[in-house]
Order: C-alpha cells, then structure tokens, then sequence
C-alpha cells in the first residue's frame, strides 16, 4: 500500500472511536460502497472530487447540500418501502 494511503488510514482509524454513531454508521455505508466501485470507477470518483474542489466554497456548499438533500429523500422512500438503509453493526 502507497504511503499516502497507509497515513490517511491511520489517521482514519485515530479519528473512528470518536466519531457519533450516526457518523459512523455514514463511514460503513460509504465504505461498503467504495469497496463495491472498480478501479476505473474509483478513478473517476478521485477525478470528480479533485474537480470538485476547484469549484467556488459557497457553490460547493450549495451542492453538498442538495446531495445530502437527496440522500434524505432516498431514505425516507425507502423506509416508507420497508426497505432497509442502514448496514448492520
């Protein structure tokens, strides 16, 4: 594994105890998301954030925002479904 890598998950790990449940349970899903991706996949989401993060702070607030606005929808459908959303521990 890079060094770049082995320190992010380090400090990763540090940061995990401490984190709020909800946080965490944030952590798995995004996780067992990303694990799921391809490679080129994944590269396509590494090029996505750098791009991401050129873009205007207030701009970038305001997407972040939709998505977790649309994140919230998503779950609330689903649980009207009866679908589960979270992993289990």
């Amino acid at each position: 594994m890079p060094e770049k890598q082995q320190k992010r998950l380090l400090a990763t790990t540090k940061r995990y105890p401490k984190l709020s449940p909800e946080k965490k349970q944030r952590f798995r899903e995004r996780l067992t998301e990303w694990s799921k991706l391809t490679m080129d996949q994944r590269n396509q989401v590494r090029e996505k954030y750098k791009e991401f993060k050129k873009v205007d702070p207030d701009k970038r607030e305001e997407i972040k925002r939709r998505i977790l606005q649309r994140e919230a929808e998503k779950k609330a459908n689903a649980a009207a479904s009866g679908v589960p959303t979270t992993i289990p521990n």
